[in-house]
């Protein structure tokens, strides 16, 4: 049987020399069978060099995020290095406040300690910033000024204070249903020292803060129900008790006619009404001496 062959023929032009070549059906398919795998292996190559260059592409961006974190790592590492020696100066001024403001003879503390509390906690705590603890550092250190006075002496101490300092705003407007000193009991019918006034409202009446200052106790105590505590510098302190809502938060600072709170009958009470109390260093006088407005 005759073999079966493929001519091809090439043909120059108009005097070229014609050639022929006879290609057998063998050698058709093999050229085509290399010419086919040519095409895949180098389709092949093609594609692994394409996912080569998207692997690269991803190692390099991970590796810019990385560097970015590292960033950001020593960033947040330098902030947090700051806050901490800001935090072991406000202890250590503390610690120095609480020996320095001690009495000799080793009672307690002029200055309360929930204030030197909030003072001294610093950046660690929501309810007081820095800020709110340099405030109380500046009303401590403020105390040296008049810490000479006695508690007798209220009057001139009232006198040698600012009026933003000196709590001589009333709190409420009312009738004042009890005084200062000794009383009857109107629970137990028996004598006993009321520290403070009692200034009769309706509930929800807004109670107003006597003086500029830093509140570092709100909330309930006892018998005085919901009760607000602000220091003012210079050893003096007042309390709005049986409140019926506190508008403000341990740690912030208030200013001479702000709404702190609402009149109340929580706690032990016979009516709504305020009760309230100026302390100095710790002792309770008599509101009297100060309020004016």
């Amino acid at each position: 049987m005759d073999q079966t062959y493929h001519l091809f023929v090439v043909f120059p032009g108009a005097h070229g020399k014609l050639h022929k070549a006879h290609l057998p059906l063998f050698g058709v398919r093999l050229v085509l069978a290399l010419a086919i795998t040519g095409f895949a292996a180098a389709a092949m190559t093609a594609s692994n060099y394409a996912l080569m260059l998207l692997k690269v592409s991803s190692y390099n961006s991970l590796r810019s995020e990385l560097d970015a974190l590292k960033i950001q790592s020593q960033t947040l590492e330098t902030d947090a290095n700051r806050s901490q020696l800001k935090l072991e100066s406000l202890q250590s001024l503390a610690a120095d406040l609480a020996l320095a403001y001690t009495f000799s003879d080793g009672r307690r503390a002029q200055m309360p300690a929930d204030v030197l509390h909030v003072a001294s906690r610093g950046v660690t705590d929501s309810g007081a910033d820095f800020a709110a603890s340099l405030c109380a550092f500046q009303m401590m250190k403020g105390i040296p000024l008049l810490a000479s006075y006695a508690v007798g002496q209220s009057s001139l101490l009232a006198n040698a204070l600012q009026d933003s300092d000196t709590p001589s705003l009333w709190p409420v407007r009312g009738r004042v249903t009890a005084g200062f000193g000794q009383r009857m009991d109107p629970f137990t019918g028996e004598d006993a020292f009321h520290a403070g006034i009692d200034i009769a409202a309706p509930s929800g009446t807004p109670v107003r803060v006597a003086a500029d200052g830093i509140l570092f106790h709100a909330g309930p105590a006892g018998t005085y129900g919901n009760e607000a505590l602000i220091d003012h510098g210079y050893g003096i302190t007042t309390k709005y008790a049986h409140l019926s809502k506190l508008y403000v938060k341990v740690g912030e600072q208030v200013h001479r006619g702000q709404i702190i709170g609402a009149v109340g009958v929580t706690g032990r009470t016979t009516g709504p009404h305020l009760h309230y109390e100026v302390l100095v260093r710790g002792e309770a006088v008599n509101p009297a001496t100060y309020l004016r407005d």
